[in-house]
C-alpha cells in the first residue's frame, strides 16, 4: 500500500512539473489586447463611479439646502477624467479595400471607388 502511495504520489509530482509550450504569437497578441481591454474597463468604471458620486453629493447639498440647514463646504476633488471610446492597437485606421465602403462617413471628395486593382494601390506590378 505504501508503495501504491509512493508511486501515485511520483507520477502526479512529475506531471505538475512538466513545462508547457511557449505561447504563439498569435496568443501572446490577444493577451496584450485583453488586458488593454480590461485596464480601459477599469478607467470607465472609474468615471462612472466618479460622476455618480458627484451626482449623489450635488444631491445631499440641494436636499440641505431644501430643509434650510447649512451644507458643508465641499472637498476639493480632481475633476472627473473621461477614458473615451476603446481604441485597439491592433486594429487598422483604414480599411484595405479601395472603395473604403467600412470606413466612417467623410466628406465626398471623389466617386465611392476607382478602377484599379488592390495591387496597383499597394504598388505591385501588373501584368
Amino acid at each position: 500500500m505504501r508503495i501504491a502511495a509512493a508511486l501515485l504520489a511520483v507520477t502526479v509530482a512529475s506531471l505538475a512539473s512538466a513545462k508547457l509550450p511557449d505561447p504563439t504569437d498569435d496568443a501572446k497578441a490577444k493577451s496584450v489586447e485583453a488586458a488593454a481591454k480590461s485596464a480601459w474597463s477599469d478607467k470607465v468604471g472609474g468615471y462612472q463611479t466618479c460622476l455618480a458620486d458627484d451626482r449623489v453629493a450635488d444631491g445631499y447639498r440641494r436636499t440641505l439646502k431644501a430643509t434650510g440647514k447649512d451644507a458643508p463646504v465641499p472637498t476639493p476633488t480632481p475633476p472627473c477624467a473621461d477614458p473615451g471610446p476603446y481604441v485597439s492597437a491592433s486594429t487598422p485606421a483604414k480599411p484595405l479595400e479601395a472603395s473604403g465602403a467600412h470606413s466612417p462617413p467623410e466628406t465626398v471628395t471623389g466617386p465611392p471607388s476607382s478602377p484599379a486593382t488592390q495591387r496597383e494601390l499597394s504598388g505591385g506590378k501588373t501584368r
